[in-house]
């Protein structure tokens, strides 16, 4: 628990969180005040926006119509090894300040932590990274969180602590003085929206590629990751995007996690974030926008799209050294970075479906349309994506062009395909979910000692797949996505085995890749 501190002198001691990754630290902003020519001294390494909180309290505190005291002022922020990081740290300063000069009393921030940057005339402004600063507060056994009222709705996503909204440094004086008391917000629990409530585009929206439309619903419901190869126009992309609304909304706990990455992205300030996310970044997009990282690194790509969907379009115009760096996180789901200043971890639980052309020009084994590509630069094109990478996909799928006179056919405003579908995507997740215990594990998730244990396979299935893996090819790893896949399409029919048809279709898949 958070105890209160006894003051040997007029040092005076005020909690604060530093987001450090995915997680926190409890930092004590201290603050002693001594004879000597005015001035404001912060140490304990902070950054530059920690540098310029100087001015800000000073103005904040003096036109919130407190006195700011005309003396030395050393504001210390332990422990001092950790960097320091964030604007949140203006108003624990402000409130340290006010303490050591006796104008807030030790006793009335007991069991507090503090979060908000200080506007010039006292106003209270959103911070980034209020959930993990109200998780370690909850953790640390802290028992209130005064937070800016913008960020209330994010906080309340917390429960066990009770979150406070200020919306000036006033306020909050007046309500640690007992004056004028402001009311804890209660923890309301966030309504995801209804299965369905997405705008689209919808199975039933793409003309055809009945294969490529059952290829997307054994994705969505095993969690695989998918490669649509086609010429240009086919609807490669368009079927990606109905990943969007085939996929369950995020449940309670899901949107936690994702709305912690993006208020520690800085994306999300307010609110929450209840739709499954969907990351479609430019191929022109650095490493370090992918996969996270920087100087102060940050959640990238790759984590902002966890529990959701990672869009890569034309995956061979991505950089080589960028997609390489796929390969760890696409295994591991989380992705490490090391930098000078430490070491942070982000979940990368994500879904990756990608679109490629065959060659260059892209009309390589069109029936339409004849390929200018020569035979040099088709290997070249299609070598752009390493082995190891695709060993790690689960589903390649061949989107061919349907013909345009069968475009404009469609004229039902009802989606039955579609709602069947996510019907079914639905109840082979439950499927999933009993048998594995747990609603974050999937197929595409199980390790193969689990697999080994799990997974009851018959000596046909055997025999078809070690007939497959030998003719094939295959690696160990394919090996076993191909059980992965197989148990995937068993659980949409609800199937309690995995037969050699669910085999033979899974094969189907993934021959591509071999």
């Amino acid at each position: 628990m958070l105890n209160s501190y006894v003051g040997m002198s007029n040092v005076s001691r005020v909690l604060s969180v530093a987001p450090i990754g995915f997680n926190g630290s409890i930092i004590e902003v201290e603050s002693d005040i001594k004879k000597g020519l005015p001035s404001l001294q912060i140490v304990g390494l902070g950054n530059k926006a920690i540098d310029e909180a100087k001015e800000r309290v000073r103005s904040a505190i003096t036109n919130s119509l407190l006195d700011f005291p005309a003396k030395k002022i050393v504001i210390n922020l332990a422990p001092a090894e950790l960097p320091k990081d964030g604007t949140h740290y203006d108003l624990p300063i402000a409130l340290a300040i006010l303490s050591s000069s006796g104008q807030i009393l030790d006793h009335e921030l007991n069991s507090s932590v503090f979060a908000g940057e200080l506007a010039l005339d006292g106003s209270i402004r959103p911070v980034k990274g209020i959930i993990s600063i109200a998780e370690t507060a909850k953790l640390h056994g802290a028992k209130y969180l005064y937070v800016p009222l913008q960020n209330i709705e994010q906080a309340r996503l917390i429960e066990g602590i009770e979150i406070v909204g200020i919306s000036t440094l006033q306020e909050l004086y007046l309500h640690l003085k007992n004056e004028k008391k402001v009311t804890p917000q209660g923890t309301e629990a966030v309504t995801p929206p209804p299965v369905g409530a997405s705008k689209g585009p919808f199975l039933d929206d793409v003309q055809g590629q009945d294969q490529a439309k059952r290829a997307m619903i054994i994705a969505a419901a095993g969690r695989h990751n998918i490669l649509l190869t086609g010429s240009p126009g086919a609807g490669k992309t368009m079927l990606a995007h109905t990943l969007t609304s085939l996929l369950p909304p995020l449940s309670s706990s899901e949107q936690v996690a994702v709305t912690k990455l993006y208020s520690l992205a800085g994306e999300a300030i307010r609110g929450v974030v209840t739709e499954r996310p969907f990351r479609s970044p430019h191929h022109t997009a650095s490493r370090i926008a992918l996969i996270g990282g920087g100087s102060k690194p940050k959640p990238g790509e790759i984590s902002l799209a966890h529990l959701g969907v990672l869009f890569l379009d034309e995956i061979p115009e991505y950089a080589r050294s960028t997609l390489e760096a796929l390969r760890q996180p696409l295994e591991d789901n989380t992705v490490s970075i090391s930098r000078a200043e430490g070491h942070v971890e982000y979940p990368a639980d994500f879904m990756m479906v990608a679109t490629m052309n065959p060659c260059p020009c892209g009309y390589f084994g069109d029936a339409n349309k004849e390929c200018t590509c020569s035979s040099t630069q088709i290997i070249a094109y299609q070598k752009r994506l390493s082995g190891p990478l695709l060993d790690r996909i689960d589903l390649v799928i061949p989107v061919g062009r349907i013909d345009t006179s069968s475009l404009l056919t469609h004229s039902s405003s009802e989606i039955p395909q579609h709602s069947t579908a996510q019907k079914a995507i639905q109840n082979a997740q439950k499927i999933q979910f009993s048998r594995y215990s747990s609603s974050s594990k999937y197929n595409s998730n199980q390790t193969s000692r689990a697999i080994k244990h799990s997974f009851d396979l018959s000596d046909d299935v055997q025999t078809l797949l070690n007939s497959a893996a030998e003719k094939l090819d295959i690696s160990a790893r394919s090996y076993f996505k191909i059980i992965k896949v197989a148990r995937t399409i068993a659980d949409l029919e609800a199937a309690n085995t995995i037969t050699t048809k669910h085999i033979a279709e899974a094969l189907q898949y993934r021959s591509a890749t071999s």
